[in-house]
């Protein structure tokens, strides 16, 4: 290719001696071989990859099809030319043709609705999630979008409103904060050296293609229009070329241009989004930031994953621990705490905004709590020359904004953007060690308290006030609340409050990462939320494919759709028979509806035949399985808690 010899010849002059005098000229020639490598991505996709609009494929069309339309067209021409008669031959055979080739058209799509949904039942027979959302949403995607947002349908008109709210989000809590934090790492930054880099930071062909070989398919394009398929069906070489081109951005603290633009998604938050007018405070950004930005993320983290490390007690972002272990881990301190006779009080702190307002104007803050790390010079500069300069549009439907600068926030969307926000609270996450008989869990932007005593919740409250003030984070007041579970739950406790006066509502029900935490002399869980989102999904099937597909069809659907919404959750909580049944009488009653009786030895036949295991044993399982993963995992937090 013709960039190899300019990747050659950087690699040769090595970046490594790059001084203030020749690192202009090291930077346009990465711009040079990036955009190389994107011109000719591109153009071999355009010429090789054939393109045609979404569902004009028709695999039941045919030959006879075709000369069926001709024959109707023909004779329609014929007609039209003779001044159109209602009778004689002309007439007749117009008559004819039409009805053999709306005949045969119906044929057609009657195929086409038995071969979607033997595909449907394929795909969940095999289990292959892929296959099986991509035949859904070809056949059901395109119905009851958002049209309408702040009372607009004018696409145009709403993508700018959406940069307008965005450009707006993106925006510091307190401008003296974040003019004391600049300051505080201008200071530190001067005499700064870090670690030095070794041959295991390197950039080498094996990652970059472990890297490439682990992208999803079917993901949205980026601004620049190249996808993971671009680079998964490439010639090999590019492994090479990219791996090279790394290394020098990395020896350079140099990024191309293109890796700092975006564009960003607008996707509601609300599962009851067709139903009420939506504004754009009812939507969340999704960052799509071009693929090549997205390998290059990869290898950083894997070659400089140590210095990104966060608090055994911060479950989010991190391999072989989910929402599950998190609430197993409030449950097991909840039940230790009731063993001893206390009654346990949970305040749950809801962030505003949590992921755009992470203060990264010259990422002062975070960069401050990376140098703490001793984390390389060469990935503090690319960082900071990466992240305190990008620009962002919004695409709505098929329209665009212009660009807007983004000088706050972590971009949802990015491969390092969650890490680098765990980091940024992880001094909040370690606080609890200063703490006696206070715990504090964190999923991300989730932080949930739990304490013995009132007044140790309110002096927890306040320091975790500290220190995301300290961070220029705020805290949603409106959305943050207290609860209490044990002997004393139903007495009246006086509200806890904030330095500034405000104070937290005693609610009797809490949401903590899905599940319903209700108060009451134990740790419980309300199921309401979760039948209701069964019946949903239920429904939605039924209304799609309930009259066209078979029982056996719709069946699995809902084994493997909502089933699951059902018991997610609920293997970290501790359920009762009376709840286990419950659970059992809707998934029962559903059968009911689906095999039409209302016998229910005839359901459990059909239960027993098509193999539809019941939710109350599907739970059993799912804490068996629980229970083994959480005593493997290697994290002192959790194993403090086993011995508890």
């Amino acid at each position: 290719m013709p960039i190899m010899p300019v990747v050659d010849k950087l690699l040769y002059n090595s970046a490594q001696n790059c001084t203030t005098l020749n690192r202009a000229g090291y930077c346009n020639e990465i711009e040079s071989v990036y955009c190389s490598v994107l011109s000719t991505l591109n153009s071999a996709a355009d010429l090789f990859v054939p393109k045609v609009k979404k569902g004009s494929l028709k695999f039941w069309w045919d030959e006879e099809l075709n000369l069926l339309k001709e024959a109707s067209t023909e004779a329609d021409r014929l007609w039209k030319a003779a001044g159109k008669p209602r009778i004689g031959s002309v007439f007749s055979r117009r008559q004819s043709t039409r009805l053999q080739y709306r005949r045969r058209l119906r044929h057609g799509q009657r195929l086409k609705v038995e071969s979607y949904t033997n595909n449907l039942h394929e795909a969940l027979m095999k289990k292959d999630g892929k296959t099986f959302w991509h035949c859904w949403r070809s056949k059901f995607e395109q119905r009851n979008k958002c049209t309408r947002v702040d009372n607009c349908v004018d696409t145009n008109t709403i993508a700018d409103n959406f940069a307008i709210h965005f450009q707006k989000v993106f925006s510091c809590n307190n401008q003296q904060k974040s003019d004391e934090l600049k300051k505080q790492f201008i200071s530190q930054r001067a005499g700064y050296c870090g670690l030095p880099i070794t041959d295991s930071h390197k950039f080498d062909t094996e990652l970059v293609s472990n890297v490439i070989d682990d992208l999803k398919r079917g993901k949205a394009a980026g601004i620049d229009g190249l996808s993971a398929e671009h680079l998964l069906f490439c010639h090999p070489s590019l492994c090479v070329i990219l791996s090279k081109l790394f290394q020098v951005m990395m020896n350079c603290c140099y990024i191309p241009d293109s890796f700092r633009y975006s564009y960003i998604v607008p996707i509601p938050k609300p599962k009851e989004s067709c139903s009420k007018s939506l504004s754009c405070d009812d939507f969340r950004g999704i960052a799509v930031s071009p693929v090549l930005s997205k390998v290059f993320e990869y290898c950083i983290l894997d070659r400089f994953s140590s210095f990104l490390t966060t608090a055994d007690n911060q479950f989010g972002f991190k391999k072989g621990i989910g929402c599950n272990t998190a609430i197993w881990s409030v449950r097991r301190i909840v039940d230790s705490f009731l063993k001893g006779g206390s009654t346990v009080n949970l305040c749950a702190i809801d962030l505003s905004k949590a992921f755009d307002k992470v203060n990264h104007y010259a990422l002062y803050a975070l960069y401050i709590k990376l140098m703490k790390r001793c984390v390389p010079v060469v990935l503090l500069d690319i960082l900071q020359f990466w992240l305190s300069d990008s620009y962002s549009c919004v695409k709505w439907v098929d329209a665009w904004s212009g660009m807007f600068q983004v000088n706050y926030g972590v971009r949802q969307g990015s491969v390092l953007s969650p890490l680098l926000f765990a980091v940024y609270v992880d001094d909040l996450a370690k606080s609890y060690l200063a703490l006696q008989g206070c715990y504090i869990i964190l999923y991300a932007d989730d932080i949930l308290i739990l304490s013995r005593s009132v007044c140790q919740l309110e002096a927890t409250l306040r320091m975790c006030e500290r220190e995301l003030d300290s961070l220029d984070m705020a805290i949603n007041w409106k959305k943050s609340c207290c609860m209490r579970i044990g002997p004393r739950h139903d007495a009246i406790c006086a509200s806890i409050c904030s330095f500034r006066g405000t104070a937290l509502p005693w609610v009797q029900q809490i949401r903590y990462l899905g599940i319903f935490i209700v108060q009451s002399r134990t740790f419980k869980c309300s199921l309401d939320s979760a039948k209701k989102s069964f019946y949903r999904s239920a429904n939605a099937i039924f209304g799609e494919v309930g009259r066209v597909a078979s029982e056996e069809v719709v069946l699995q659907l809902i084994i493997s759709k909502c089933v699951p919404c059902l018991l997610y959750g609920l293997e970290a909580c501790s359920v009762v028979k009376s709840q286990l049944h419950s659970l059992d009488f809707v998934v029962n009653r559903l059968c009911m509806k689906l095999f039409k009786t209302s016998d229910i030895n005839v359901v459990k036949d059909c239960q027993s035949n098509f193999g539809l295991i019941l939710p109350s044993v599907l739970w059993q399982r799912r804490v068996t399985k629980l229970d083994d993963k959480v005593q493997s995992l290697e994290n002192p937090f959790v194993n403090m808690l086993l011995s508890l």
